[in-house]
């Protein structure tokens, strides 16, 4: 006779861990077990004492600031668990307590309706690229900020550059030699501009960094592949790549579309079918790099020296799929605008196909072979 089954909610805090239970009989009522301190040896010993009637036990916790780890301990020791999005989670609408210990139960009682849907779990490797793609990312934004600040202390002391572009060394010229009246304002220029240069350089070095990481990691023939693509360079291929993960896991264009949140909403009942904006589900970061590269296909189709040097030793087959990519989206970028399309509305049709062809290049593009993720 197989063993019961035990389903186990944890609504996972920083300090703390809730843990809840729900039987594998379906009409028996969830029990709250506890709060435990959110160590390995207390969660150990938790699902010991739990499973000590030799129950088959299988976690679920929510995914959030506390990563993997748990999930991690969890398969090291041997237990089933599955990592859910808390978007993904189903909520009644009506429900307006939340406590850990409802959570829990909660989570416990999904689990034993096979409701809930796992999200895809990368090994250590893929996480310490996908942070070192995120630092860049952040680096990236804190310098943006860095330099609106700057032109903002710049425009509320009517200095105005009379050039056009910005930044660049006849920009750095101008900067260098304005002189303010007091010498605590000239130190908080300086400090602005000296910001920026500490910036740039942070960036400069996580580039390095990502350029080594990337060298021996199993997806690095799909980053490499999604640069004969136009406007997608290193940094947009490690992104997309880091945050989507393996994308052979997706058996169709439109399961990874809708992944990323690219696909419409839609509110329909009988016969009425009523489409909105994108459904922004999935990932953001994914999402903001597809609508970066999409702005790229805005121009005529053609192969620049850049673009050919990066296809050097790409696949012709890779590049066969690159190149009618880019002439499809070029041309359904000139046929929207010319509609008279808002340009958002453009970019994120161009975005969404951009996906399809970025899913074709993964499948084509053969990779080092990764353990199975549950």
């Amino acid at each position: 006779m197989p063993a019961a089954k035990k389903f186990i909610g944890l609504d996972v805090h920083q300090d703390t861990i809730a843990i809840a239970i729900a039987d594998e009989t379906t009409g028996k009522e969830v029990r709250f077990f506890g709060t435990i301190p959110n160590t390995s040896e207390a969660l150990h010993s938790a699902l010991k004492k739990i499973g000590q009637d030799g129950s088959q036990l299988r976690v679920c916790y929510e995914s959030g600031p506390c990563g993997f780890v748990i999930y991690r301990y969890l398969a090291k020791i041997g237990i089933d668990c599955m990592v859910i999005s808390p978007s993904s989670m189903p909520r009644r609408p009506n429900d307006r307590v939340k406590t850990d210990r409802r959570d829990a139960q909660t989570l416990a009682r999904l689990l034993r309706a096979g409701e809930l849907v796992a999200v895809w779990v990368p090994d250590e490797a893929h996480e310490a690229v996908r942070d070192v793609v995120r630092a860049h990312r952040q680096a990236k934004q804190d310098l943006a900020g860095a330099k609106a600040t700057l032109k903002s202390f710049l425009l509320r002391h009517d200095r105005r550059f009379p050039g056009k572009a910005i930044w660049g060394g006849r920009h750095w010229r101008w900067l260098s030699e304005q002189v303010f009246p007091f010498p605590h304002q000239q130190y908080v220029f300086e400090e602005y501009k000296r910001r920026i240069h500490e910036l740039e350089d942070r960036c400069e070095r996580l580039e390095q960094v990502l350029a080594e990481a990337i060298e021996e990691w199993p997806l690095a023939p799909i980053v490499m592949a999604l640069q004969a693509l136009r406007g997608i360079k290193l940094i947009a291929a490690v992104t997309l790549v880091a945050e989507i993960g393996d994308l052979h896991r997706f058996d169709s264009p439109k399961q990874l579309m809708a992944w990323i949140g690219l696909v419409p909403a839609e509110y329909s009942s009988g016969k009425r079918i009523k489409r909105g904006e994108i459904t922004r589900a999935g990932n953001a970061a994914a999402r903001s790099m597809l609508i970066e590269s999409a702005w790229h296909y805005r121009f005529p189709a053609r192969e620049g020296r850049a673009l050919r040097e990066r296809n050097g030793n790409i696949p012709d087959n890779i590049r066969s799929i690159a190149w009618k990519a880019q002439v499809r989206l070029c041309g359904k970028y000139r046929r929207l605008a010319n509609a008279g399309k808002q340009t958002v509305k453009v970019v994120t049709a161009v975005a969404r196909e951009l996906v399809g062809f970025i899913w074709d290049i993964a499948r084509n593009t053969p990779i080092v072979a990764m353990e199975p993720q549950r």
